[in-house]
């Protein structure tokens, strides 16, 4: 595609009469595209004009789920809230435990033994308070957008933060002391 737009623009550039555009296209006969010129495109539906009904529904996204706001069904193994929250938690998690260790030389087991726990507990009510609230409300976490930054990726990099917090955690416990 992008060496028909360079095709197109030079052929239409002024230069296409040039010893440039002869270089580079060694033909006799170069068109030259007038500038009043007007392009008209004209589109015709199939079957008569009408749209067949099973191409409408994929083209129109599905609803978004409703979540029972039951707490038993939020917190169950399959409900929407337990990875969710856990991902959060573990994406908050890993990154400050990576700069406390920048700054202060502790590993990820002296933190916690310094006070590091109470944190974690508090932090661990707020987002969960936080994260349960849309779904007590019927709010549910469907990716409906096709854009980086979406619900799965949310999840994706929450599973990623859990496996990091982990491997932080076996290394410095291998290795006797601070990752960094």
């Amino acid at each position: 595609m992008a060496s028909s737009v360079v095709t197109h623009a030079v052929l239409a550039s002024p230069l296409n009469r040039t010893r440039f555009a002869t270089s580079i296209f060694p033909s006799k006969y170069v068109p030259s595209l007038r500038r009043s010129a007007k392009m008209q495109v004209k589109c015709k539906a199939e079957q008569g004009g009408r749209e067949d009904e099973s191409s409408l529904s994929e083209l129109t996204p599905p609803p978004s789920k409703k979540v029972d706001p039951n707490f038993i069904n939020l917190l169950s193994f399959a409900g929407p809230a337990p990875e969710r929250i856990n991902g959060r938690l573990a994406m908050i998690g890993f990154v400050s435990a990576i700069v406390v260790e920048m700054f202060s030389g502790q590993d990820l087991f002296t933190q916690i033994a310094n006070g590091g726990f109470m944190w974690f507990v508090r932090t661990s009510i707020l987002f969960t308070v936080a994260s349960l609230i849309p779904f007590s409300m019927g709010v549910g976490p469907g990716a409906t957008s096709d854009s980086f930054w979406n619900p799965n990726a949310e999840v994706w990099n929450g599973r990623a933060a859990m496996v990091g917090l982990v491997a932080l955690a076996l290394t410095e416990f291998v290795k006797g002391g601070a990752l960094l």
